[in-house]
């Protein structure tokens, strides 16, 4: 069977990490790696071998033609690199959020449409062992009949953290519930409903967000609801990173490589306990350099392209996603109930600035601690 040629784009945490996958699955071969800055793209040619090493994606483009192109860089570069690769003939892996905008989303998926290819979005966690053991247990009855959902996140500013971490707990979400039908949402900060004031650009280039302490109440089919905290800790801890599922009969709790069953609806002291599930790496996945869950969506991928189908974590749901967090900080600038999917697609926080008659958002420093203490200085706390 045939081996698909890989081709990285941004060569840093992420892309790294999708290298190794990549190049330590039997289906793919990574045969070039591309970075403005030389130091990261010759780093990760060295380590994997690969002597295809280049500056401009359109060079490499069309030197290599690759089967996919990794689209690995800073969320507002992601639409217009993912459009140059899908108009390049490449189907595209990019790194989540798919983009910043649901109209560039949208139009990544028409123009994926219509040249035949296909987008996955890297939201390894859906498809990674720990979530396969938590929806095995779903499936096979061991909590009874689903009915609640709850997800957290790091504890990140509540609206950057929504568009980093919160992209991978809403999409684990959908993977259990289904489809996201409605939503509503409180988003604060400095303790009050947020303002149009309160619509910045986030760090990382993740677009506008609004909100410290964001906590919203999703829908799903057939009566199951699901609860998302985004709130912001005095400082990151990773292990409030996590989604628990509540049935009839029982608890499942997901975190990162860790997966988890109660077997009773609700905790009772000196009741049963937590009892771990077991996790099955795919065949093929060697403990070692890659992620384990960066392996199985490689797997995953592969798989989608040798039937002609979608991924799990294709485009659509990688849309689906974006969807939800847009409607999250509509609702929560409305504080109205919101329906999916949305008619109108351009971001919900910049029409409520200019319906109300302010400039677009100003420019923030990048990286996220200077963006926090700029934050804190616009809501009056901190230094000058």
């Amino acid at each position: 069977m045939r081996a698909y040629r890989i081709a990285i784009i941004g060569c840093r945490g992420r892309g790294t990490a999708a290298a190794r996958a990549y190049h330590q699955h039997p289906r793919t071969e990574v045969v070039a790696v591309c970075d403005l800055l030389a130091p990261p793209r010759q780093q990760l040619g060295d380590e994997l071998g690969v002597a295809a090493r280049f500056a401009d994606v359109d060079a490499m483009l069309a030197a290599v033609a690759p089967d996919v192109a990794v689209v690995a860089t800073g969320t507002e570069f992601h639409f217009d690199l993912a459009r140059r690769c899908l108009e390049g003939g490449a189907h595209v892996d990019v790194e989540k959020p798919i983009c910043t905008e649901l109209v560039e989303a949208d139009a990544l998926l028409a123009l994926a449409n219509q040249r035949g290819r296909r987008i996955a979005v890297h939201h390894q966690g859906r498809v990674g062992a720990s979530m396969r053991a938590v929806k095995g247990a779903l499936a096979a009855g061991r909590i009874g009949s689903l009915r609640y959902l709850h997800g957290s996140g790091k504890g990140y500013h509540g609206g950057y953290g929504l568009m980093n971490i919160g992209t991978h707990t809403v999409n684990n979400m959908l993977a259990v519930g289904g489809s996201c039908r409605a939503l509503s949402a409180s988003c604060l900060s400095d303790g009050h409903p947020v303002g149009p004031a309160d619509a910045i650009e986030a760090a990382g280039g993740m677009g506008l967000v609004a909100g410290e302490h964001i906590t919203a109440v999703l829908e799903f089919a057939a009566g199951v609801t699901g609860v998302l905290v985004e709130h912001r800790f005095p400082r990151v801890d990773s292990t409030a990173y996590q989604l628990e599922v509540l049935g009839t009969e029982g608890r499942l709790l997901w975190r990162l490589g860790q997966a988890w069953w109660l077997p009773v609806p609700h905790y009772v002291p000196d009741g049963p306990a937590w009892q771990p599930l077991p996790l099955e790496p795919l065949a093929g996945y060697v403990a070692g350099t890659a992620d384990e869950a960066d392996y199985a969506y490689t797997d995953d991928l592969v798989r989608a392209l040798d039937s002609g189908g979608d991924p799990e974590c294709s485009g659509a749901a990688g849309t689906h996603v974006l969807e939800v967090l847009h409607g999250i900080f509509a609702a929560g600038a409305s504080g109205q109930r919101v329906s999916l999917p949305q008619p109108e697609r351009t971001h919900p926080l910049r029409r409520w600035r200019a319906a109300q008659g302010l400039p677009p958002a100003p420019v923030v420093p990048r990286g996220y601690a200077e963006w926090l203490a700029a934050e804190d200085r616009r809501l009056g706390r901190g230094g000058a």
